[in-house]
């Protein structure tokens, strides 16, 4: 027998919010069968903005993708370290430290997986970050700032790549 009633899986599926973007590429008149065509195309998020993309040189070499563009790897590995970024200056303010800066060299790297198929297996986050005002943490408050901004992010509860921190502080 069937129930009309919501399952505590589907509850816990209820949307809370929607991010949308819009992709667009065009053959060209390239022949396309014989894989030489161009993989750039543009991502059109709710803004306006439009960011030129393709796939990674490394991936599919040159001329078909787009050096200069983003390709889906970097953005990945951006969206892992933005989430960090901003749920970090969330942890960190409500905490009241004062970050007069932050900057980050985040890293992708892409291993095989158990099935030999390639996928971002890991996401090294090296963030620089700068403390004005009074109240400075401890290294090992610190530590504690990446971890809970690490459980708290979207994307970082989203992917099943490993995420890691090795940061870095100062101050003025």
């Amino acid at each position: 027998m069937t129930s009309n009633k919501p399952s505590t899986s589907m509850k816990e599926r209820q949307v809370a919010h929607q991010y949308r973007a819009t992709l667009k590429w065009s053959r060209g008149g390239a022949v396309f069968t014989d894989q030489r065509y161009s993989r750039g195309h543009t991502w059109t998020f709710d803004g306006g903005i439009v960011v030129p993309a393709s796939s990674s040189p490394l991936s599919v070499r040159l001329p078909y993708s787009v050096a200069e563009a983003v390709d889906p790897e970097e953005a990945f590995v951006a969206a892992v370290a933005s989430c960090h970024l901003l749920t970090f200056l969330y942890v960190a303010a409500k905490q009241g430290y004062v970050v007069d800066s932050y900057a980050d060299e985040a890293v992708g790297e892409m291993t095989k997986n158990e099935r030999g198929k390639l996928w971002v297996s890991k996401v090294i986050l090296a963030p620089a970050i700068t403390f004005a005002g009074d109240k400075r943490p401890s290294q090992e408050q610190l530590e504690e700032l990446h971890h809970l901004a690490h459980e708290e992010c979207f994307i970082a509860n989203s992917v099943r790549s490993e995420v890691v921190v090795h940061g870095a502080m100062s101050f003025v």
